[in-house]
């Protein structure tokens, strides 16, 4: 009886001693994210910077790709509202089509955040918070970009230029052909000639710019919505016999390594910022709304514009 009492007064004690997170550990916090797909270098970064910051943040991530359709993220983000998930995050495809499942998830309480893009939907508390670009805001860069070199340059007629649009009816293909047309409207000897969707990918820019390049021979500037697009081009004014960077000038937008090395082979012009790594931002506002705390209705990523002759010097800098 004397080494029962002993041996119960120690482990009441022990008891004492242990905490009680370590009793009752709290709970993890679990998202849903689903991402377009991996249909470029950006896209690729954006997906590693997500994955990797939940995991430092100790998030429960639930990834789905849904390979560039539309409908493969609406039964995703259903398959979260079914898992209760405490927040759903996505990157929408493209703007329209989303009132429906995200009126789910808002019955459900499982707060949205949109990342990268934005959505087109009347009511706009389906969604708590949009973070990401100004896609509006890059292609003034980019056509900002392209009026000051013009002027540097002294070219005074009229220039034709080409446009390779995003996916149709994605946030960042009308946005920056918006920002872009913006400040054309001020330079009427500036003039989209041929504008067509290569879908952010290098394959569809490769094909649409041998298109272009076979119906016009006066083409002196390429617009490209993205990095990978634009690569694909250089390929095809390449075996045009043409030089890129020199017989057309290049812009393009994201700022990936593969823009860097294009540059610095003197084959593209400049590259106007759009950072994928959006994962420690995105964590941090998901534990934020766990803990009921009000997130801003837009976060704005910050970015700059490297044109050819810093990119040798940004490069070992780049970090996607």
């Amino acid at each position: 009886m004397k080494f029962s009492f002993k041996f119960a007064s120690a482990l009441a004690i022990l008891m004492l001693a242990v905490p009680v997170t370590a009793l009752a550990a709290p709970k993890k916090i679990t998202l849903g994210f689903s991402q377009i797909g991996a249909e470029s270098e950006w896209r690729t970064a954006n997906s590693e910077s997500i994955k990797q910051a939940a995991k430092d943040a100790g998030i429960d991530l639930k990834f789905s790709d849904a390979q560039q359709k539309q409908e493969n993220q609406i039964k995703a983000i259903r398959g979260f509202i079914a898992q209760k998930v405490d927040v759903i995050a996505f990157s929408p495809v493209v703007e329209s089509g989303w009132e429906t499942v995200l009126k789910e998830a808002k019955s459900a309480g499982i707060p949205v955040i949109l990342s990268d893009r934005a959505v087109d939907v009347k009511d706009d508390t389906l969604w708590v918070s949009f973070m990401g670009s100004d896609f509006v805001e890059e292609g003034r860069r980019a056509a900002n970009w392209l009026v000051a070199d013009l002027n540097k340059k002294g070219v005074k007629g009229d220039v034709n230029i080409v446009e390779l649009q995003g996916t149709v009816g994605s946030a960042p293909a009308i946005d920056r052909k918006k920002g872009f047309e913006e400040i054309l409207k001020s330079h009427p000897n500036l003039k989209i000639t041929r504008s067509q969707t290569g879908d952010f990918t290098r394959a569809k820019g490769k094909e649409v710019m041998e298109a272009f390049l076979k119906a016009d021979k006066t083409i002196k500037v390429l617009y490209a919505h993205n990095d990978d697009m634009a690569i694909g081009a250089i390929q095809a004014i390449e075996e045009a016999g043409l030089k890129p960077g020199k017989d057309i000038t290049i812009i393009s937008i994201d700022a990936v390594k593969g823009a860097f090395e294009a540059m610095m082979a003197g084959k593209l012009n400049v590259s106007v910022e759009c950072s994928p790594l959006l994962g420690p931002q995105l964590m941090e506002a998901t534990k934020d709304l766990v803990a009921g705390k009000k997130l801003p209705k837009r976060i704005v990523t910050k970015e700059g514009v490297f044109p050819a002759e810093v990119a040798a010097k940004e490069f070992p800098n780049r970090k996607y």
